[in-house]
């Protein structure tokens, strides 16, 4: 199924519903990883991601009676909308099974292509064992989300189109969630150029390809813990497996702490919105052994809800050292606030929020709690300023906010 001949059709085919993402040139990835860095900006796509590709290709293929049928799939958001997109071009009923956490951002835009969703589950594996149970009641066609060399093919039109901007590509890092897009990308880059590097890049609360890999086998995990929701499977392909086996190289995993600043460094440096399963591969850039080389990071999408960015914003901010709360106590006299708050300003700390508690004690001369949240320039800025107050005869206690606005 996956010849250079498939991968031509397929990218002919997607041509009719995707955005050309031609790769951008990091100039401050480049610099932190030691390598000639590019993004392959899939959270452009109409649909927010790279599902399309393979969404539309695999429906494309069916036959009218199948689509008549009426499609349905699993997805925790994006699968699911370039389903409902492609069904609505083809004027065929899609039905979505959801994870009942999948974010409201996702859901809504779902349901604005024509397809019925419904929320079944807390992870994706349960939504599609819902999904395979309807699909057997109703005879719907089911579409699944990477278990299928089809979709595999379609969504390895990206690495045709890596190649078209970047010809001499030393390595392409991918995604990891059920392993369609790893697939496609790795089958048809190895074709192309057998010496390039296909690396997955997984969470490590949901590294279900790489446990199956060091087993030899696909195998489920218990469960699965990461904010990348849309790579939050427990278990891989077994259609995709031995391709996976084949032509990659290496998994790499990263914990979501990193995928958090990551997140405040691709909306600084590329004013991006990149989800957090999008933000694998660049977190996975630091990771990597190599020097010189010329990579290709793609990013898978970009659907997030306003709640979860504002979140992931905040924690960024407070891992950056960007932000910090101190608590200090004073005597309860006219003027204290005013000399603590000179002494930050001297220090060119920026004030963000301060509460004032005049109840914590009765010795008046540790009466006062005053518990400052404030911005600052980074980690080493956040030492100076606490040093300062302790050099003018305060003792700052560094805490955590509970939200910064």
């Amino acid at each position: 199924m996956m010849t250079l001949d498939k991968f031509e059709e397929a990218t002919e085919a997607v041509k009719k519903v995707i955005l050309r993402t031609k790769l951008i040139y990091s100039d401050y990835f480049s610099d932190i990883s030691g390598n000639k860095v590019y993004l392959k900006p899939e959270n452009m796509q109409f649909t927010g991601a790279y599902k399309v590709r393979g969404a539309y290709y695999k429906i494309s293929t069916l036959s009218p009676k199948e689509r008549e049928k009426g499609l349905i799939t699993a997805s925790a958001g994006n699968h699911a909308q370039g389903v409902a997109y492609a069904a609505k071009l083809y004027h065929a009923k899609a039905i979505i099974v959801m994870p009942s956490t999948t974010p409201l951002i996702k859901v809504n835009r779902t349901k604005s292509y024509g397809a019925e969703v419904i929320l079944h589950g807390n992870v994706y594996d349960e939504a599609c064992q819902y999904a395979y149970q309807l699909a057997e009641e109703k005879g719907y066609t089911f579409i699944h989300p990477f278990n299928d060399e089809v979709i595999a093919t379609g969504q390895g039109t990206i690495a045709m189109e890596i190649f078209k901007d970047l010809p001499t590509v030393d390595m392409i890092l991918v995604p990891v969630g059920g392993g369609g897009l790893l697939a496609g990308v790795a089958a048809l880059a190895k074709q192309l150029n057998p010496n390039i590097k296909i690396i997955g890049v997984e969470p490590a609360g949901a590294a279900c390809m790489k446990e199956s890999l060091k087993a030899g086998h696909v195998l489920t995990l218990p469960h699965v813990d990461t904010i990348a929701d849309g790579t939050a499977v427990k278990t891989p392909g077994d259609v995709v497996f031995p391709i996976i086996q084949k032509y990659v190289d290496e998994i790499i995993t990263v914990e979501d702490h990193e995928l958090i600043v990551n997140f405040l460094d691709m909306m600084e440096n590329h004013k991006m919105v990149v989800e957090n399963s999008g933000l694998l591969t660049v977190a996975a850039l630091k990771h990597l052994k190599c020097k010189d080389k010329k990579i290709v990071s793609v990013l898978s999408g970009g659907n997030m809800d306003i709640i979860t960015v504002s979140s992931i914003v905040q924690h960024g901010l407070i891992q950056r050292g960007r932000v910090f709360t101190v608590s200090v106590l004073l005597p309860d006299r006219p003027g204290e606030l005013v000399n603590v708050a000179s002494i930050i300003a001297k220090a060119q700390g920026n004030v963000i929020r301060l509460d004032h508690n005049q109840f914590v004690s009765i010795n008046r001369n540790s009466a006062v709690e005053l518990t400052i949240t404030m911005e600052t320039f980074g980690h080493e800025h956040k030492e100076q300023i606490v040093q300062a107050l302790i050099d003018h005869g305060y003792s700052p206690k560094i805490c955590q906010p509970n939200k910064l606005y």
